[in-house]
C-alpha cells in the first residue's frame, strides 16, 4: 500500500517507459511514411478512431472501477480480521482469567493463523501481474515483500510449538488446519469444565467468523477479474493505440497545408493520448489482485504486526515487536 501523497512522476515514467517507447516508435512510422513517401492513403477518417476511443474509455473505466472494488473489499476483509482478532484476545482473557498460560497459547495460535493466511494469499497465480517486467523492476527498486523475505516456517515458529508446527507444515491449507487446532482446544476446554456452554459457543462462533473472513479473502485470491473483460480491455486499448496516429494524420496536416512539418505533431500528441490509455490499463492490472505482492496491495504484514502488538499487550505481554514502517512510502 502506498502511503505517500502520490507517486512521483519519475516513478510513473519509469514504470510505463516500455509501453511509451513502443508507442513512440509506432507513432513515428506512419508519419514518416506519410510525410516522406507520400503515402496519403494511410490516413483513416478521424470519426472512426474517435468512436473506438470512446468505447475504449468506457471499458477501461469499468475495469478500473471493478479493480478498485476488489482491492477495497480485500482491505475490508482484513479490517474485519483485525477487529475479530482483538475481540478474540479480549474474550479469551475474560473467559479464562485464572489461566494466563492457556490464554497466551490461544492468542499465539490465532496469530499463527493470521500469519499462515497472509503467506497463502501471497502465493502467485497465473493471472497475476507481478510477473510483468515493469512490476518486477519496480519491486526490486523500491520495496520488499515480507512474505518473500522471511520463510513461512520461521514466521510460524514464533507462535507455535515444535509439534504443532511440524504437523501444520505438512498440510496444504495451513491456515485452516491452525484454526482447526484452535477449535479442538476450545472443545477440550469445554469438556474439562474450564468453559461453560455459553462461553464455549461464543468462542466457536468467533472461530466460525475467522473461517468466514478467510474464505472471503481466498475467494478474491482464487477468482481472477473475469478474463473476458480483461481480454476485451487489452484488445481495445491496443487497437485504439494502433489506429490513433493514422487517424491524426489528416487532422494535423490540415492545420497548415503549406507547412510539411506540421504533420509531425502527430507523434507527440499520439504518444500522449495513447500513453494515458495504456497507463490506465496498467493501473487496473496492478490493482485487481490485492494480495499478489504489488505496491498497491493490502498491507497484510503491517496489519498482522499491529494485531500482534495489540493482542499481546492486552494479555499482559511486555516484550512487544516493533511496528512495521513504510519503505519508500510502500507498506506491505
Amino acid at each position: 500500500m502506498h502511503t505517500g501523497r502520490r507517486y512521483r512522476i519519475r516513478e510513473v515514467l519509469l514504470w510505463t517507459r516500455r509501453r511509451a517507447l513502443i508507442l513512440l516508435v509506432h507513432s513515428f512510422v506512419p508519419v514518416a511514411l506519410y510525410a516522406w513517401l507520400g503515402w496519403k492513403w494511410l490516413a483513416i477518417p478521424w470519426p472512426v478512431v474517435a468512436m473506438l476511443g470512446t468505447a475504449t474509455a468506457f471499458i477501461v473505466g469499468f475495469k478500473n472501477t471493478q479493480s478498485y472494488n476488489r482491492a477495497w473489499e480485500a482491505r475490508q476483509i482484513w479490517g474485519s480480521i483485525m477487529n475479530a482478532s482483538r475481540a478474540w484476545a479480549a474474550m479469551t482473557k475474560g473467559y479464562l482469567p485464572h489461566d494466563p498460560e492457556l490464554v497466551r497459547d490461544l492468542v499465539r495460535r490465532h496469530l499463527a493463523w493470521v500469519a499462515a493466511l497472509r503467506y497463502q494469499l501471497r502465493e502467485p497465480r497465473a493471472w497475476e501481474s507481478m510477473v510483468e517486467p515493469q512490476n518486477q523492476e519496480y519491486r526490486e527498486r523500491w520495496f520488499e515483500v515480507p512474505e518473500m523475505v522471511t520463510p513461512v516456517e520461521l514466521e510460524l515458529a514464533k507462535f507455535l510449538g515444535e509439534e504443532e508446527l511440524a504437523g501444520v507444515l505438512k498440510t496444504k491449507n495451513r491456515a485452516t488446519q491452525i484454526m482447526g487446532l484452535q477449535s479442538a482446544l476450545v472443545g477440550r476446554l469445554a469438556e474439562t469444565g474450564k468453559l461453560d456452554s455459553v462461553r464455549h459457543v461464543a468462542l466457536q462462533e468467533a472461530i466460525t467468523s475467522h473461517y468466514d473472513a478467510q474464505g472471503r479473502a481466498e475467494r478474491i485470491k482464487n477468482t481472477p477479474y473475469p478474463r473476458q473483460f480483461a481480454t476485451a480491455n487489452g484488445m481495445f486499448v491496443k487497437l485504439f493505440a494502433t489506429l490513433l496516429p493514422f487517424g491524426l494524420l489528416k487532422e494535423f496536416s490540415a492545420l497548415a497545408p503549406n507547412n510539411p512539418y506540421c504533420v509531425w505533431l502527430v507523434v507527440p500528441f499520439s504518444v500522449i493520448v495513447s500513453w494515458i490509455f495504456t497507463t490506465l490499463e496498467q493501473v487496473g492490472d496492478s490493482t485487481e489482485n490485492p494480495f499478489e505482492g504489488g505496491p498497491n496491495d493490502v498491507p497484510m504484514a503491517q496489519l498482522q504486526r499491529a494485531m500482534e502488538i495489540d493482542m499481546l499487550e492486552m494479555i499482559g505481554e511486555t516484550e512487544l515487536p516493533a511496528a512495521i514502517r513504510p519503505t519508500h512510502d510502500i507498506l506491505l
